[in-house]
This record gives C-alpha cells, sequence and structure tokens, in this order.
C-alpha cells in the first residue's frame, strides 16, 4: 500500500483531476487554494470544499481541513482534505513526499525542488530539472501529459485548445468589474446571446459566446474583474461532460503519476 503524501497546489479541474487519480491509487493527498478560488468548472473541482465544506467529485469526496490535526483526520476517514493556503505553508509542518504545483498560473508561484523529494510542476512556467523534478506539458495535442524531465511544456498562447471546432470563442470573459449574479446553471444548454449573469451595479450582461453546454461558472456573488476568465460552453453539448473528470485533465494525472514512480526509481526513493 502507498502512504505518500502528496500536497497539490491548487484545487481547480485539472489540480483536482490529479489528485483524484492519486487518491485513487493510494496516495494521501492534500489540496491547497486560496480563500475565495476563481475556479470556473466547480462541479469537477475539490474547490467545493472550501466553499461548502465538503464536496465529492466521481465517487470521490473531499472535506474542507483548518488544520494538520484536521488533514490527518480527513485521511483516517479515506476521503480527500483540502485547505486555504495559497504560500504553502503548510509543507513546513507536513513535510510532504511529493509536491504537485496544479495552480496553472502559466508561470511559477514560488514552488522549487527543496520544497519536497519529488516536485511536479503543470504546464509552462517550471524549468525541469532546474525547477521542479517533473514538468508535464499541459497543452491540448500531440504532447498533452508527457512527464518532461529537461525542459518546459509548451509556452503559452493565451487560446484555448479546439473542442468541437471552437477554441477561444468557448471561453468567456467578464465584461466588466463587479460582483457576478448567476442566472444560470452549469449543465444548463444555452445558445449564442443567451444572458449567463449579471456584473455588478449596472448589471452588465455576459452573453453565451455559442450554443453548446454552460461546462464553466464562476460562483456566484465572486467579485470579479473585467477581463477575467468567467465562463466556459462546451459546444458539444453533452450534459454528462459538465460532471465528469475531462480527458485533459485525466492526461495531465497519468503524467504526474508517471513523474512520480520514475522519480522515485531514479532517486531509489
Amino acid at each position: 500500500m502507498i502512504n505518500d503524501v502528496v500536497v497539490i497546489r491548487g484545487a481547480g479541474d485539472l489540480a483536482t483531476g490529479i489528485g483524484h487519480r492519486l487518491h485513487r491509487c493510494g496516495f494521501k493527498v492534500l489540496h491547497l487554494d486560496l480563500e475565495t478560488p476563481l475556479v470556473i468548472r466547480r462541479t469537477v473541482a475539490f474547490t467545493k470544499a472550501i466553499f461548502d465544506g465538503e464536496g465529492e467529485v466521481e465517487g470521490v469526496k473531499c472535506i474542507k481541513a483548518n488544520n494538520l490535526q484536521d488533514v490527518y483526520d480527513v485521511w483516517e476517514k479515506a476521503h480527500v482534505p483540502v485547505m486555504v493556503d495559497s504560500k504553502a505553508e503548510i509543507i513546513k509542518e507536513l513535510k510532504p513526499d511529493i509536491l504537485v504545483d496544479a495552480i496553472i498560473a502559466k508561470k511559477n508561484r514560488g514552488t522549487n525542488r527543496d520544497m519536497a523529494p519529488i516536485t511536479i510542476g503543470i504546464g509552462p512556467g517550471f524549468i525541469a530539472p532546474d525547477e521542479v523534478d517533473v514538468v508535464v506539458e499541459s497543452k491540448r495535442g500531440h504532447y498533452l501529459g508527457t512527464a518532461i524531465t529537461k525542459g518546459s511544456a509548451e509556452p503559452n498562447t493565451g487560446i484555448p485548445g479546439m473542442i468541437g471546432g471552437f477554441g477561444k470563442e468557448r471561453v468567456m470573459h467578464s465584461p466588466a468589474s463587479g460582483v457576478i449574479r448567476n442566472i444560470r446553471s452549469i449543465g444548463d444548454i444555452v445558445k449564442k446571446d443567451d444572458i449567463l449573469a449579471y456584473i455588478g451595479e449596472n448589471r452588465v450582461p455576459l452573453k453565451a459566446s455559442i450554443d453548446g453546454v454552460l461546462r464553466g461558472l464562476i460562483s456566484n456573488g465572486i467579485d470579479v474583474f473585467e477581463g477575467l476568465k468567467i465562463a466556459d460552453i462546451d459546444p458539444r453539448a453533452e450534459i454528462d461532460h459538465c460532471f465528469t473528470i475531462t480527458d485533459k485533465a485525466k492526461s495531465i494525472a497519468g503524467g504526474v503519476l508517471e513523474g512520480i514512480f520514475y522519480m522515485k526509481k531514479i532517486k531509489g526513493l
């Protein structure tokens, strides 16, 4: 039985795909995120625990932990703890075996090889082996999920990968700054120009950019800024896809799992 402790920075949908895979494989997983996560794909993100105290993604339960004892208690119940800890300060106490940076910030927010015996960075912004042991490719395409031990992931293009013939069109950014008030829900079938939410005191409408299923929408009541990514439409209109881990997240999770065992072999851990 594997009992290695894995700290994952981030609890959004891609980070959750990683944590879900590692948890099912027997690792003790702890997710860290912001006090108010800006996650879009909320239905498949362990950030549910931060917003609601607990949640579930594909049969794996996540529970909010406020301190290290809470973390141990959640592990004892065979669930996944999630903490508010944007600076990863808990690792000083916990001393994890593995650290995965899945913030997806497109740049390194301070993760380095001194933080754990095995360190892995997801996507652009990391250099292996200088900053982390392994970088996992996060860009859709032939190399998605590749475990890179020398070099970096593909640079950020700012253009979402193609799904159903659409790229940048399927992602929506806030048209204004202010508190968002959602009037549609994740899983709703929408048509182009349908109003999904209103932003700010002037009730600036957020309109659907294409036809499809509303796959992601930032939490109601969040104070957003103009230009922030706040919604995602899947033109394939498969409602089930809104509530299950994506192929992309699963590919990245596979790369992380490979990276862990490869480094265990190389380092004799």
